[in-house]
């Protein structure tokens, strides 16, 4: 029996999925082409399984609801076609809490099974994804073990040895990430959510929003010599609305209220908005990245995390449309986009920059005119080893640019301490001289030369065309 025969005919059946599993680990792994960083355009997309909202660990569960329902072969598999409908080539990751790889239930069973299938025929990435918030609520040490864990979990069902190049952590501290570059050998994580504050109950504002090899000091900040620089590349879960991002989490209603997370995400665009609507604006997020981006940095990357349980929760055929929709508009616009895992997109940064010395990332962006996605504003972000740099103002009546974030990585940082499951440390941002959220009295909005001499020298010797001539 060959792969394709293996998906037509029995992997709907518990039955056939263990059959199947014996065979595909028999199977050598597909071999995949190295990419170039430089010229492209990638996208990156995690479908996440889990068995109830915001887990970190077996015991920590911060929401009794259980999804194991909510989780079918059919489900996946359904999503997994609409991502591969019109996108033959197109690899993603699948990340599982670790209940989820521990589940016996025929749900999970099946899915993991069905997962270590995509993994042999269409080269995706199976990997863990310990919640959304492990270090506000786990001691490093007890995530560093339970991730070991789980990758022996992974490499035992999926076979041959495998072992992901990455791991998809939410919020992971600097220690974990040193420990997953030392001890287990991965040099790839998603560990950051950019711009997330108050918000799902916690965030970590303050980082860049696009790859950096990260601290010892603090997983938000970008090292700064050799021996503080972690090598696993930190990278981000979900492109946002940069202008969107500037609020402090959510307020008002779904669809007119302010929300932080305005972006790709589908929650918050397809759910929220609508298929018309929220496609409308995840496209207009993408281009911030594929359009100008692409001219300003040589390369473009968007990220991605779709929840499996949005299959159920908000209805299967909803669901898989708006996949479907989403992936081929993003391929008919930009014919050489590359989907991609996250840990493929994370080496092949890795291969290109050794270090934080090298890149300078600019992005432009004029609001779409939705929701709280202003269409007279327009915004200058500005990331390197040094610092972010925030530039905003009113194009429709050309406004001067004011200063909303400089948050300086040249500066000493330190992350929290003490976190528990009955004592979470909820808030792991690294903040200092202005941030884009306002919520401080010195957040206040200045002009590039209102700030200290020492500061400006700082910016223009990173961004020399912000200097006045």
């Amino acid at each position: 029996m060959d792969r394709r025969s293996f998906v037509k005919n029995t992997c709907l059946t518990g039955a056939g999925l263990l059959a199947g599993a014996q065979l595909l680990k028999g199977m050598p792994i597909r071999m995949l082409e190295p990419s170039q960083l430089m010229g492209g355009r990638f996208i990156t997309l995690c479908i996440m399984i889990r068995t109830t909202p915001w887990e970190v660990s077996r015991d920590v569960k911060l929401h009794p609801r259980d999804e194991e329902k909510w989780h079918t072969l059919e489900g996946v598999k359904n999503l997994r076609d609409a991502f591969g409908s019109n996108n033959p080539k197109g690899r993603l990751t699948w990340g599982f809490t670790l209940n989820a790889l521990e589940d016996r239930r025929s749900n999970y069973v099946q899915i993991r099974e069905y997962a270590a299938y995509c993994q042999a025929t269409y080269g995706d990435e199976v990997t863990v994804f310990p919640g959304y918030f492990p270090a506000m609520y786990l001691p490093p040490a007890r995530i560093n073990s339970e991730l070991s864990e789980a990758l022996r979990i992974i490499t035992g069902f999926v076979g041959k040895g495998y072992k992901p190049q990455s791991v998809i952590g939410g919020f992971l501290p600097a220690e974990s990430l040193k420990y997953l570059a030392e001890k287990e050998h991965i040099h790839v994580a998603q560990a950051v959510i950019w711009s997330q504050h108050n918000i799902d109950g916690g965030g970590a504002d303050g980082s860049p929003s696009y790859p950096y090899y990260p601290s010892t000091e603090h997983f938000c900040k970008p090292g700064q010599h050799k021996k503080d620089l972690i090598d696993c590349v930190n990278l981000d879960g979900w492109s946002m609305d940069f202008i969107c991002a500037r609020q402090s989490g959510q307020t008002g209603h779904e669809i007119t209220g302010f929300n932080s997370r305005r972006g790709v995400g589908p929650i918050e665009t397809y759910k929220g908005w609508g298929l018309d609507l929220g496609h409308r604006e995840v496209m207009h997020t993408q281009s911030i990245h594929f359009d100008k981006g692409v001219e300003l940095n040589g390369f473009g990357w968007v990220p991605n995390i779709w929840e499996a349980q949005m299959v159920y929760e908000f209805g299967m055929d909803f669901i898989c449309s708006a996949m479907k929709l989403w992936v081929t508009d993003t391929l008919k616009r930009w014919p050489d986009a590359q989907f991609v895992s996250f840990g493929e997109f994370g080496e092949i940064w890795r291969s290109h920059y050794k270090s934080n010395d090298d890149y300078s990332y600019k992005f432009v962006e004029r609001g779409c005119g939705l929701g709280d996605s202003y269409n007279n504003l327009e915004i200058r972000w500005f990331m390197n080893k040094g610092f972010r740099l925030a530039l905003l103002r009113d194009w429709h009546h050309r406004t001067p640019e004011m200063v909303i974030d400089f948050t300086r990585y040249d500066l000493p940082a330190k992350e929290p301490t003490g976190a528990r499951p009955d004592k979470p440390v909820k808030d792991w941002s690294l903040i200092n001289r202005i941030n884009q959220k306002g919520l401080r009295a010195e957040d206040k909005p200045v002009m590039l030369k209102d700030l200290t001499a020492g500061e400006q020298e700082l910016i223009y010797s990173y961004c020399p065309e912000l200097k006045p001539r």
